[in-house]
């Protein structure tokens, strides 16, 4: 009576906790997600049955086991996840995103400002919207102090290192002893930016 009374007390443990640890959605969620098979498709036979045959009935696409005792037969129900949790993926996904378009290099002429030493036009080349150079096309030569003038106007604006591109604008400060020369140079700078835009 003692060994009956252990064997169907163990039975009943070791039934009990293999539900809870089986059965538990929390314990092994990669046992539980993983997709069922689809039962396999029977085909009928090709052509007429004999009156009063049986046909074999497909298989049910429910999953089976077998259990611990012969002739019987569990089936299991999809797990469902508590609706709380969420999935999280197995890896990240990964986009590639196309590199951004080079930005494009133009140049743009202002026009010819005119002054009492001669004539001021300015070239400005931008990459995008930023000025990388800025050339002087055309300054007073006539003589040689409008020359000398023109040179330290074309010296301290023009260039890729130049105060044009390192403001941006046109806003720069006028050369000294150059005020016509300067004043005609940025007046041409500034068409050359506002046809830019």
């Amino acid at each position: 009576m003692r060994r009956a009374l252990l064997a169907i007390t163990g039975l009943a443990a070791g039934t009990t906790a293999m539900v809870v640890l089986k059965g538990s959605p929390g314990t092994s969620p990669v046992a539980q997600d993983l997709p069922v098979a689809p039962a396999p498709v029977v085909p009928a036979p090709a052509g007429p049955t004999p009156a009063g045959e049986d046909v074999p009935a497909a298989p049910s696409p429910e999953r089976t086991s077998a259990s611990p005792r012969p002739g019987r037969t569990a089936t299991r129900a999809p797990a469902s996840r508590p609706s709380g949790t969420t999935r999280t993926p197995s890896a990240p996904r990964t986009t590639t995103k196309a590199p951004p378009p080079a930005p494009t290099t133009r140049t743009v002429t202002g026009p010819v400002v005119e002054n009492e030493y001669g004539n001021v036009q300015v070239q400005i080349t931008l990459r995008g919207s930023r000025i990388v150079d800025v050339v002087a096309l055309e300054l007073p030569e006539e003589t040689a102090q409008s020359d000398q003038r023109s040179e330290q106007v074309d010296g301290r604006y023009s260039g890729s290192s130049g105060l044009v591109v390192q403001r941006q604008s046109a806003d720069v400060d006028t050369v000294s002893g150059a005020t016509a020369t300067s004043t005609s140079y940025k007046r041409s700078l500034q068409a050359a930016i506002d046809r830019a835009n």
